[in-house]
């Protein structure tokens, strides 16, 4: 529903999270759907998602999740991104299976490695998020040196190294 109203709309979009890790090839269990949108879209995909049964459970200018009352419905949750960062965000995008029978633009590794580093240092005990890491280091063509400078301004250079050595 919301990715075909971001269409229709011209809204860029992008999975990421635990679908994004899917369409890279690391399955895990997930009961949500994570998207990244561009910030100017947010007043009306949240309006959107409140006409079809969601209820907002939290919003910042950077972040909103939401819960239909319909467990079938599952979880959205959005990330809101805008100038630069949307710009090469959804530039480095990858045209990826994912749910439904049409490609979906996903997050590039790089991206999600960073969007997950930024989630771990607002909270420490997302530990998936290091299996993630390790597996998104692992990928054949990544940026790891870009990866890297993420984990350097946050001081985890030690733990950047430990996940490369497979720890």
């Amino acid at each position: 529903m919301l990715r075909e109203e971001c269409e229709r709309r011209q809204v860029r979009f992008a999975l990421c999270g635990g679908l994004a890790m899917a369409a890279y090839g690391l399955g895990r269990t997930t009961f949500d759907v994570d998207l990244v949108i561009e910030a100017a879209a947010q007043d009306e995909m949240i309006d959107l998602l409140e006409r079809r049964g969601y209820e907002t459970l939290h919003r910042s200018a950077g972040f909103s999740n939401h819960r239909h009352g319909d467990p079938r419905w599952g979880n959205v949750d959005l990330v809101w991104v805008r100038g630069d960062t949307a710009a090469a965000l959804f530039a480095g995008a990858r045209r990826l299976p994912g749910p439904g029978p049409r490609p979906w633009p996903v997050v590039s590794p790089e991206h999600l490695a960073a969007m997950k580093l930024h989630a771990l240092a607002h909270d420490p005990t997302r530990f998936e998020d290091w299996g993630d890491l390790r597996y998104l280091l692992a990928l054949e063509g990544v940026d790891r040196e870009r990866i890297r400078r993420e984990f350097a301004r946050r001081g985890w250079e030690q733990r950047y190294e430990e996940l490369l050595a497979g720890g």
